[in-house]
């Protein structure tokens, strides 16, 4: 299996969104270099950026997203992002009726069957997990191998954490690696 990974941008004071689920600056970084990220030409990052985020991104499998981000993106219209193979969405209510029968997109009930759907269609590839609270839920059930963060200068005061609603102390390691991108530090701590 593969490593399983928790992972977003997140502000200073560790927040993915504000009250209103608007990610506000936390995604400039992807926009203010002149690297292509990606081959739409759209996302452009500082060289630095680029190389940790790409090796990462072709390196990932499976993303495990919350029902409430699939909703907010509309699924990403079908289509997984950054060319992820697939998408496993931790939901209570299943696959909205008519929505792009195709696409690949597995919806399951609870973080422990999204966590096995995703190992099973992953393989050896990476297991992504959304941070929030889906991510804090995976997280408090040792379900995470690895943290990895953009941290963005930008100080929120409140909104969605990070970890989303983790009642209990969790150690991570000293960081693995600490890159400085353009408007970003890329952190990556494995968890104990």
């Amino acid at each position: 299996m593969g490593k399983v990974v928790m992972y977003a941008s997140v502000s200073v004071d560790g927040f993915i969104a504000d009250e209103n689920d608007q990610p506000g600056p936390l995604f400039d970084w992807l926009l203010g270099g002149d690297v292509p990220l990606d081959a739409s030409g759209v996302l452009k990052v500082s060289q630095a950026s680029y190389d940790y985020t790409r090796a990462y991104w072709d390196a990932i499998g499976v993303t495990i997203a919350g029902r409430h981000v699939f909703d907010m993106t509309n699924g990403w219209d079908g289509t997984p992002p950054s060319g992820i193979d697939h998408v496993v969405v931790v939901t209570h209510r299943g696959r909205p009726a008519g929505w792009y029968p195709e696409a690949p997109f597995h919806f399951v009930d609870g973080v422990e069957a999204a966590m096995a759907k995703a190992q099973e269609l992953a393989g050896e590839r990476v297991v992504e997990v959304a941070a929030g609270d889906v991510g804090g839920q995976m997280l408090a059930a040792g379900l995470v191998d690895e943290v990895r963060m953009d941290v963005v200068p930008v100080v929120f005061g409140s909104g969605k954490r990070f970890f989303g609603s983790v009642d209990a102390q969790r150690l991570l390691k000293d960081p693995d690696e600490v890159i400085r991108g353009s408007r970003v530090l890329h952190l990556r701590f494995a968890v104990r």
